[in-house]
Formats: C-alpha cells, sequence, structure tokens
C-alpha cells in the first residue's frame, strides 16, 4: 500500500490491509484522498477494499470516491464490497468506478493536481504499473507493483526523481534487487526503493543492487520519500 501526496493532494495505490490505519499513522489527512488505484486483483493488494470503504464512512466522507483499476482489478474490489450487507448503512460514500485500459502509457487521472499514467507488468495476472506526476512540483514517481523485469515498465519509469520497485526475488512474476536496479539504471532513475521483499534480503544481494545502481535502498514502512527532481533543488 502506498500514499502519494502533495499539494494537500493523496492518491492512494492498493488496499491489501487497513489503509486508512496506515495512512492516519503516517500523518496523513482522510480528508486529503482524492483517489484510490488497485493495480490489480491479488489479495495483498485489494482485500482490505470494504475496510477502507466503512473508514471513509465512519469518518463522514460526503464526496464521493473515485477508484481507479483495470477491469479485472476493479471487478476484484466490487466482489470484495458486495460480499458485506451494507444497505442500512446510511451516507456510504458512492464509488465512482473507473476502469483504465489495460496498454502502455494508458491514461488513468489527470487534473489540475495529478497526471498519472499506467502500464502493463509481467505477473501471474493482469497487473499494471503506475507512473505519478505531480503538477504542483514536478516531481514523478514510478511504481513497477508486482511483476518481472519489464520493458514497458522501464519506459513508464523513464526519468523519474524516484522509482519504487518491487524485489521479492528471481522467481516467476517477480523482480531480483539487482534486477530492479538494472531497471532504474536503465530508465536514468534518480532515487531507488525496494519494496515487496522476501523476509530477508542479504548484505551480498543489497551490495550488488548497489554496484548497479548506487542510490538504492531498501523501503520501509510508514517510511516518506521525496519524488521532486534533484535537479530543481
Amino acid at each position: 500500500m502506498l500514499a502519494v501526496h502533495d499539494a494537500g493532494s493523496s492518491i492512494l495505490v492498493d488496499c491489501g490491509g487497513d489503509v486508512i490505519h496506515r495512512m492516519l499513522a503516517a500523518g496523513l489527512e482522510i480528508d486529503a484522498i482524492d483517489g484510490i488505484i488497485i493495480t490489480h486483483e491479488h489479495p495483498d493488494h485489494v482485500a482490505g477494499f470494504p475496510l477502507f470503504i466503512e473508514k471513509l464512512w465512519l469518518a463522514r466522507r460526503a464526496r464521493p470516491i473515485p477508484v481507479y483499476g483495470i477491469r479485472p482489478a476493479i471487478a476484484q474490489a466490487s466482489r470484495c464490497w458486495e460480499a458485506f450487507e451494507t444497505d442500512q448503512w446510511r451516507g456510504v460514500p458512492e464509488i465512482q468506478w473507473v476502469e483504465v485500459d489495460h496498454s502502455e502509457n494508458a491514461a488513468v487521472l489527470s487534473d489540475d493536481k495529478w497526471n498519472i499514467t499506467a502500464s502493463p507488468g509481467v505477473h501471474g495476472v493482469p497487473v499494471v504499473g503506475l507512473r505519478i506526476e505531480s503538477k504542483n512540483s514536478g516531481g514523478v514517481v514510478t511504481y513497477s507493483c508486482d511483476t518481472e523485469p519489464c520493458a514497458a515498465i522501464e519506459r513508464l519509469a523513464a526519468g523519474s526523481a524516484l522509482l519504487i520497485h518491487e524485489a521479492n526475488g528471481l522467481t516467476n512474476g517477480h523482480t531480483s534487487a539487482s534486477q530492479a536496479a538494472q531497471v532504474a539504471a536503465s530508465a536514468n532513475a534518480e532515487h531507488l526503493v525496494l519494496v515487496h521483499l522476501p523476509a530477508h534480503v542479504s548484505v551480498e544481494e543489497m551490495e550488488a543492487a548497489r554496484e548497479i545502481f548506487p542510490r538504492t535502498e531498501i523501503g520501509k514502512d510508514l517510511s516518506q520519500y521525496d519524488f521532486k527532481p534533484i535537479t530543481s533543488g
């Protein structure tokens, strides 16, 4: 689960658990949420969706909540929500389902604060990575989501100030730390944060990754990362 925040606006990415709880723990406000993007249908990315809507309702959110995703992802989120009896809940915010094309550089969201595009990754189910550009700061962050090393994601990440890339290991549908570092280097990114990690990442693995891309670090829960370009000062 990620939250991208700038100029008083937050865009959430995925909700495998209690995304509102984690957002508040990170010091972000519920009222700042302008939408959520579901990258794919696996439970660690969508199973918390009913709780997300319930907590928005308990917080008395009145305005609709846009939910963006490729068709299988939003269908899964909808099934999760409909599994619960909520007909007696008065004032649940309207869910606005926004389907995203499963194609390279597909439009997700463009408004006065954000420009967000998506490209397919390579995983066990249809999935997209995201490129999120802040119109306020000019910053760009790219999130690989769950994927093998993938040319479409590398192109999506081109010139990003921050690349958040999975590094779950050398298994089908996933990427190793060194492979993620190679993606960052090829994309000419400025900073690489590794997420979706196995239980242990060895010192040797991190050294090998940093040989390829020196500004590589392991992501930590509730950490905050700047995605403004270094050249902007």
